[in-house]
């Protein structure tokens, strides 16, 4: 795996080796935590990693050194960390020239995600997405208004590379495809934001559309709110934004009321 300290990470050719680039999801997770840079918030981090699927089961970790540079702690700290993880059951150290840090073969970030959720209160988890919703829809519309044309129409021709993906490929690419809608709001801090938020959301997304007609089903709709950026109309825009996410919420709530869920 390549240094985690670019939010905009390497597009990467499908037929590459998986888990081994950063996409844009981990820049959010690997930012510097500077003078609170204790051992114990390099764990929550890489288990928010872990769990949310961006560090993914058998991936191997950074190093002690590069870890250390990426989240502005000692190395001390970083090894402290890690010591922490390997008692949770989270990775495994080998030695020898191959060696390192990898998580766990048996890694499921959907498994994380459901136990999550079914330990979520419903207000909890509406309250997610109104967070959610509030913020994307708001750069979204900004992004009708202030994106050029050009610009919309390179980030519909990348979804559009959509069907030629694993599941697995499909999901990032539709995390990246909204990072990058937002981004055209011309907002760094929105932007900055978006990738925080996707991050933590990414998941519930994948869980309300765990195959390929879900995921057809959120590509449809998010090529529905290109398509209303591409026309600057951001009224449209943001109104189909909300409605995904509605939507999103809305299963996840069947999801915790199904009996196979609650068993």
């Amino acid at each position: 795996m390549d240094s985690l300290t670019s939010p905009a990470g390497a597009r990467t050719d499908p037929d590459r080796q998986r888990g081994r680039h950063p996409h844009r999801l981990q820049g959010a997770l690997f930012q510097s935590i500077g003078d609170e840079g204790r051992a114990e918030l390099v764990v929550r981090r890489l288990v928010d990693a872990i769990h949310r699927g961006h560090l993914r089961a058998g991936e191997r970790l950074p190093s002690e050194s590069d870890l250390a540079r990426s989240f502005g702690v000692a190395p001390v700290t970083v090894r402290e960390a890690l010591l922490t993880l390997r008692g949770q059951g989270l990775i495994v150290t080998r030695r020898g020239r191959n060696g390192g840090s990898f998580v766990v073969d048996d890694a499921d970030p959907l498994a994380f995600a459901h136990d999550a959720l079914m330990r979520m209160s419903r207000l909890a988890l509406r309250d997610m997405g109104a967070h959610y919703s509030a913020i994307t829809a708001a750069a979204v519309r900004l992004a009708a208004r202030r994106a050029d044309v050009s610009e919309a129409g390179r980030v519909r021709r990348r979804l559009e590379l959509v069907d030629d993906l694993d599941v697995d490929q499909q999901r990032r690419l539709l995390d990246d495809v909204l990072v990058e809608l937002v981004s055209l709001s011309q907002s760094a801090r929105l932007t900055r934001e978006q990738m925080k938020l996707q991050a933590e959301f990414s998941p519930y997304l994948r869980l309300a559309a765990p195959d390929g007609a879900g995921l057809r089903s959120q590509s449809a709709a998010l090529a529905a709110i290109i398509r209303a950026v591409e026309e600057g109309d951001p009224d449209t825009a943001g109104a189909r934004t909300e409605g995904l996410v509605v939507g999103v919420i809305d299963a996840l709530i069947h999801l915790q009321s199904s009996p196979a869920s609650t068993s």
